[in-house]
């Protein structure tokens, strides 16, 4: 699993983007990839990649 801290996530609309600790990369992370959890800017994450429909996603959310 990767680490990283989410950099934006709007709730009302259901994505937003974390960023990986060790590339810097920004993943599009979709709320189906939350499993039920409520983020936040600046939290800190774990989670896998998946290929979706227009690029890499983060899947698998879980905070740390």
């Amino acid at each position: 699993m990767k680490t990283g801290t989410i950099k934006f996530f709007n709730e009302a609309k259901g994505y937003g983007f974390v960023t990986d600790d060790e590339t810097k990369q920004d993943f599009f992370v979709h709320v189906t990839g939350l499993n039920g959890l409520t983020v936040q800017q600046n939290d800190r994450v774990e989670f896998d990649t998946q290929e979706g429909r227009k690029g890499i996603n983060a899947v698998n959310v879980r905070k740390i």
